[in-house]
């Protein structure tokens, strides 16, 4: 499954939150409410994760939602990455 550079960026910056708060991925999805597949996927960048369960991430480790994402710049980086046919379109 293809995953959007600016989803894969999003996952990283969630799993390095969880990850600092001492949660495995299992027990995470569980605190959330969220199946172990689903956050997994989110992680990996193959979800495009919906705002309401972003809220519900972002109290479960107790921080803002804004403090989910990756510094802006790197996700307008990401989006000028070349797409899988080679072309250089924005995505």
């Amino acid at each position: 499954m293809a995953s959007h550079p600016q989803l894969v960026l999003l996952g990283k910056q969630l799993r390095k939150l969880r990850e600092a708060r001492g949660f495995s991925q299992e027990a995470f999805a569980w605190e959330v409410g969220l199946a172990r597949s689903y956050y997994g996927g989110v992680e990996r960048g193959h979800r495009n994760v919906a705002a309401l369960n972003l809220i519900r991430i972002a109290r479960a480790l107790g921080v803002e939602v804004g403090e989910l994402f990756p510094p802006a710049a790197m996700l307008a980086e990401a989006s000028l990455q070349p797409n899988e046919d080679g072309s250089a379109e924005p995505r």
